[in-house]
């Protein structure tokens, strides 16, 4: 696996859209409240042409253009990480436009984003062998003040730690608004991790797993199944000795979905080599149908594999989310509601 290079005080923070850009508000407002506090701590910015294109279908831009921006930003020496501007909904239409090859062969460089950014995060780590940041983009570093999760997130590019500890409460309903672009996380649920321990049925207290770490959005995930951009049968058999921790959350996705999503998963093999899973709370939180819950829509289907199985993690679009690296191995150790991450980049 291949880890950039940690940015540096006084670096360069290149934005660019590959999904969507920061074209409406409140995401206009809170990435220039982002621009200004990045540039207050000390660092310097790339703008890429899409960040505030809106002339796309579901992205920032044709697929071939948000592809050359992605392109040639990755390969520049004018920046040393890459921030996404936003989600979206059809960044998986430039996929044919990447040139993986060039991605592997060019320097290594951190790209950070979550939701449709799964698209990169994902395949650069199983196409490329390059590790990517799955956590929040551009415009939620626009917020006053900056949440735990958003120090965590800059620690982990820095290269200041390698070890994050969840967080206490969640955010159901936020009050970011065109009128208040930049408002702090609304905190007002409590955590409660649910655990399964190689189990169908049988809760616990205590997970431990050691793997290499690897996932996304589902909602993402499932579009590149037996496409030319899965190869997760070639991740699996490179890293068999290391095994894999799945991380997984959905956005759009209903329970019936994420059980039909999880089942198609399985049968193409995509867990073959699963050492456990992590995942994030649904934005669809709580809406079982025809009998199916956000519990039994995993434990159904994935339980036969005899893994841990950590539910409503900090993970995905119901904030706040801790970092994920996709490509790095792993310690996750999870007591209860207490769920700590320790990455190793080997």
């Amino acid at each position: 696996m291949r880890y950039p290079k940690f940015l540096e005080q006084g670096g360069t923070i290149g934005f660019a859209a590959p999904s969507y850009g920061c074209t409406i508000e409140p995401y206009t407002s809170a990435f220039k409240s982002a621009l200004a506090k990045f540039n207050d701590m000390g660092y310097k910015a790339v703008i890429g042409p899409n960040c505030y294109e809106s002339s796309g279908i579901g992205i920032s831009n044709k697929p071939e253009k948000c592809a050359e921006e992605l392109m040639e930003m990755y390969q520049s020496a004018d920046c040393d990480v890459i921030i996404s501007c936003g989600g979206g909904e059809l960044m998986c239409e430039i996929l044919p436009f990447l040139d993986f090859e060039k991605i592997k062969s060019a320097e290594p460089k951190w790209f950070l984003g979550y939701s449709d950014n799964t698209n990169f995060t994902f395949t650069s780590t199983v196409l490329a062998d390059t590790a990517a940041v799955y956590g929040p983009c551009a415009p939620t570093f626009g917020m006053k003040p900056w949440y735990r999760s958003l120090h965590d997130t800059w620690d982990i590019l820095t290269g200041k730690t390698l070890s994050i500890k969840g967080y206490d409460k969640w955010e159901k309903e936020s009050l970011k608004s065109e009128d208040n672009p930049t408002a702090p996380y609304n905190l007002t649920e409590e955590k409660k991790l649910v655990l399964f321990n190689g189990d169908r049925t049988g809760k616990c207290s205590y997970v431990e797993m050691n793997g290499r770490l690897l996932g996304g959005c589902l909602d993402t995930l499932l579009t590149l199944i037996g496409t030319p951009f899965d190869r997760v049968d070639d991740f699996n058999k490179k890293y068999k000795k290391d095994g894999i921790i799945w991380f997984l959350e959905a956005c759009d996705l209903s329970v019936l979905q994420i059980r039909r999503g999880l089942w198609q998963m399985k049968n193409a093999g995509w867990f073959d080599n699963a050492k456990g899973f992590i995942f994030g709370r649904p934005y669809h939180f709580d809406e079982p149908d025809q009998g199916v819950d956000r519990f039994n829509a995993v434990t159904d289907i994935l339980g036969v594999l005899n893994v841990p199985i950590v539910m409503d993690a900090d993970i995905g679009h119901l904030p706040p989310s801790v970092p994920v690296i996709s490509g790095a191995k792993a310690l996750i150790e999870v007591k209860e509601s207490d769920i700590s991450l320790t990455y190793s980049l080997d």
